[in-house]
């Protein structure tokens, strides 16, 4: 599973990265299985995937976290959604359905796409959904 340009991952596994980003701690299967209405086994196994590839931990009975690889993939994969989602609220959508579409169609986006937008937008620090952080791909500087 190669993710260093962004489109290493199915949109499921996106969500799933995302969600976990937005927990602290350690997340319980059932509790992924639950929010997305997956059955638990599938979650089991697609965790195990993304474990495989270094973005979670999972210890069982005990929960599932990101590791430093995972946290900073889910960072990414959340600019840019919110780098997608301002782009269509600029053409007349919503921020709900700018947010509706951006996650259609968001895991077909390389990471140098999004790096360009963001320039291009003059590196918006605040997005539809929240607030957007920059790397050095993106501002071609250190991190900020």
């Amino acid at each position: 599973m190669e993710i260093g340009n962004g489109l290493g991952l199915p949109p499921r596994k996106v969500e799933y990265l995302k969600f976990l980003y937005g927990k602290s701690g350690k997340v319980r299967t059932s509790d992924i299985s639950q929010k997305f209405s997956v059955d638990p086994s599938t979650i089991t196994k697609t965790v195990q995937e993304l474990s495989d590839a270094g973005l979670v931990s999972h210890e069982p009975y005990h929960g599932i976290s990101l590791t430093d690889k995972g946290r900073k993939y889910a960072v990414f994969l959340i600019k840019r959604h919110r780098i997608l989602s301002l782009i269509l609220t600029h053409y007349g959508l919503s921020h709900e359905q700018a947010c509706a579409e951006a996650s259609r169609f968001e895991s077909m986006v390389s990471k140098e796409a999004v790096d360009r937008i963001c320039a291009a937008m003059g590196h918006p620090g605040q997005g539809v959904c929240g607030k957007i952080t920059h790397d050095e791909g993106c501002l071609d500087q250190e991190p900020v």
